[in-house]
């Protein structure tokens, strides 16, 4: 029994060898995987690029005031054909041309009374529309939205809000921003590694910031997602911020 007894103490101790040697094994793969672990640079890249407004629009609204609806109404409508005139005469094709709704609403005032205080009481009716105008000959609508004073000289009842000087192919520009920001922060990443003597590798992620069109030489923060779209300006400039990680090659 004695000799049993041993001789299983003797296999049992075997066996916890074997088993702390595998396991001893196992930890040292599991540490040197991770010692060996993927580093990274994270780089941001920017592109900017010189763009050109290619269509416009602008609005033009007539207002009335008259101390009956019927009458604001038809004020309304007496004063549309200057307008037309006035815009044909500035050669902006009416195929352009997008009328808003005739709106005829109560016109209220703030009256103040003699022991004081104040009522708000109806003083008859204001009339209005509104004519958008879209035109791809820029020359053309800036010109009328000057000539518009004369309009106004002639006390018709017209006012008209600043030109929107837009871009079309904005995904398009976009993409090419992307493309080359992409190739930017490469660069980038290049010159911070150069010294430690390792390469970049494969793109890990890549995210992509904000994408302005500014007025010339405006400043927009790189870290806002919103974006920002100047329409009051012909020439403008675009611009986008990438985010992108590599990979570290030793």
């Amino acid at each position: 029994m004695e000799k049993q007894s041993t001789l299983a103490m003797t296999i049992l101790g075997v066996l916890l060898a074997i088993g702390m040697s595998s396991a001893a094994f196992i930890l040292g793969v599991q540490a040197k995987k991770a010692a060996s672990g993927q580093q990274s640079i994270t780089v941001k890249g920017l592109a900017v690029k010189d763009v050109q407004a290619d269509n416009a629009e602008w609005t033009v609204t007539i207002s009335v005031n008259q101390p009956t609806f019927a009458e604001a109404l038809n004020k309304l409508r007496a004063e549309r054909p200057a307008l037309d005139a006035f815009l044909t005469k500035e050669g902006l094709d009416k195929s352009g041309w997008t009328e808003g709704s005739e709106s005829v609403t109560a016109h209220m005032v703030t009256v103040y009374l003699p022991q004081g205080g104040t009522k708000t009481e109806q003083q008859g009716y204001d009339a209005s529309q509104a004519l958008t105008v879209t035109s791809k000959d820029l020359a053309k609508i800036e010109t009328a939205n000057k000539d518009v004073l004369a309009l106004q000289a002639e006390g018709r009842p017209v006012t008209a809000g600043s030109p929107l000087y837009l871009v079309s192919n904005l995904e398009g520009i976009k993409m090419s921003l992307i493309a080359a920001a992409t190739e930017n922060a490469k660069k980038r990443a290049e010159e911070f590694v150069k010294q430690d003597k390792v390469k970049v590798g494969v793109m890990r992620s890549a995210s992509q910031g904000a994408f302005y069109i500014l007025a010339p030489g405006g400043n927009s923060d790189t870290d806002d997602y919103g974006g920002t779209y100047d329409k009051t300006t012909i020439k403008k400039q675009a611009k986008v911020v990438v985010t992108i990680v590599y990979n570290i090659e030793q």
